[in-house]
């Protein structure tokens, strides 16, 4: 049986900075803090959700909002937050602590279940963390008797945390976990290349959860790879953009059709995946140099089947000029990958009838290839400069749609 009672409702919104943000020195922790104070407002705004106050204290920060549940479940999705929680907020006088923590468990307690309670405090106080713990477990085994429950400081089923700041107090049962890293905004743009692969999506997230605003680039293969895979790669950049709200997701659209009637007519078999990587490289950095970013994001790992080396990695870089690229996947394997695809969120989002691979050469057949190589293979085409030149005059722009409802779930948060 439980004692639960509906009639309680959470009044603010604990929100914890990423730890990362807090050993930064005080006027980067300052800029950090500011950034994700107006990611959030964003946010909040986007989803025409009410609030009276944001507050902040103490490598937290205190949303008062009558709209707790969903305000949790939304922020979530915010870079730079480590956790949140629906809580109650009082005084910091003892007996009024006690009180709205009974009240608080008793939303929570069913019978026969064990629990424990964590006090955090800052500033002075005529109690201890110690006494206000124990003055709170005793008052709750006291009010309700019946439910048989049992304190275990170890592995409680239940936890009522308190967090007493200053003259404030606050407590909750629940702890949503947020993704972490940093506030996005923080750090220049990169270009991320995206594709129906879901590697690229996952590639992009990382990039985003360091900091960096995407810009979306896609280069549509059709007709000459069939089916096309702007729409299912559309998908990713629209499910990334809401990990990006209140910043410009752009989605950026390359014809690449005819670069690769270009280079399978011309160059040998053996060379063309790596030229046609070569020549998207080539494009990818003008569109960076437009855009003021730093790098290029591509969901590229380490695979000889489908020839993806370190040697191969080198080969496609040798072409930029003044930018890197970036390959965050290259430290997970293929069950960790899935792991954060699950957590983003983006698993069934890929057109099943589209293959998971793009251009590749499967390495199994084929000898290596060195630079030299390339760089011959690529006399063969007419004019490198006029084929980027000529990609870039076919870019256009999807518009990306940020959905003002709110379907994240707590389950599904870093």
């Amino acid at each position: 049986m439980s004692y639960n009672q509906p009639s309680l409702r959470f009044d603010t919104v604990i929100i914890r900075f990423a730890g990362e943000i807090g050993i930064k020195g005080l006027w980067t922790r300052k800029l950090y803090e500011r950034r994700l104070i107006n990611n959030i407002k964003a946010l909040l705004k986007h989803y025409s959700i009410p609030y009276e106050a944001l507050n902040s204290m103490f490598g937290r920060l205190y949303l008062k909002t009558s709209e707790t549940e969903r305000v949790s479940q939304v922020l979530a999705k915010v870079f730079g937050v480590s956790s949140l929680s629906s809580a109650l907020e009082t005084t910091s006088q003892s007996e009024d602590i006690i009180d709205a923590s009974v009240r608080v468990a008793s939303f929570k307690l069913e019978k026969g279940q064990s629990f424990a309670v964590r006090c955090r405090r800052i500033g002075k106080h005529p109690y201890s963390s110690q006494d206000i713990c124990r003055q709170v477990g005793r008052r709750i085994q006291d009010s309700f008797p019946h439910l048989d429950l049992s304190v275990d400081l170890k592995n409680p089923d239940v936890t009522l945390g308190i967090e007493v700041r200053e003259n404030r107090a606050f407590q909750f049962v629940d702890v949503i976990k947020g993704p972490g890293g940093l506030p996005l905004g923080t750090q220049p743009k990169l270009i991320c290349l995206l594709t129906n692969d879901l590697n690229s999506a996952i590639a992009c997230w990382l990039t985003m959860k360091r900091g960096c605003p995407p810009v979306f680039v896609h280069f549509d293969n059709s007709p000459i790879i069939k089916p096309s895979r702007l729409n299912s790669t559309l998908n990713y950049a629209q499910a990334l953009s809401q990990w990006a709200i209140g910043f410009p997701t752009k989605f950026r659209v390359i014809s690449n059709g005819n670069n690769l009637v270009e280079i399978f007519e011309n160059c040998p078999s053996i060379s063309t995946s790596l030229v046609c990587k070569r020549l998207m490289l080539r494009v990818a950095e003008r569109i960076a140099e437009f855009e003021k970013a730093e790098g290029i994001v591509t969901g590229e790992i380490l695979d000889d089947k489908f020839g993806s080396t370190l040697s191969d990695f080198r080969i496609e870089d040798e072409v930029l000029k003044d930018y890197l690229v970036y390959r965050p996947l290259q430290v997970f394997d293929e069950t960790e990958i899935m792991q954060l695809a699950r957590k983003i969120g983006i698993t069934e989002l890929a057109d099943p009838k589209v293959g998971k691979r793009g251009i590749s050469r499967k390495t199994n057949s084929l000898p290596s290839l060195n630079l030299e190589d390339l760089k011959r293979a690529e006399e063969f085409l007419l004019d490198i400069d006029e084929m980027v030149e000529a990609s870039m005059n076919s870019m256009f722009h999807r518009e990306l749609k940020n959905k003002r409802t709110a379907k994240a779930t707590c389950e599904a948060r870093q």
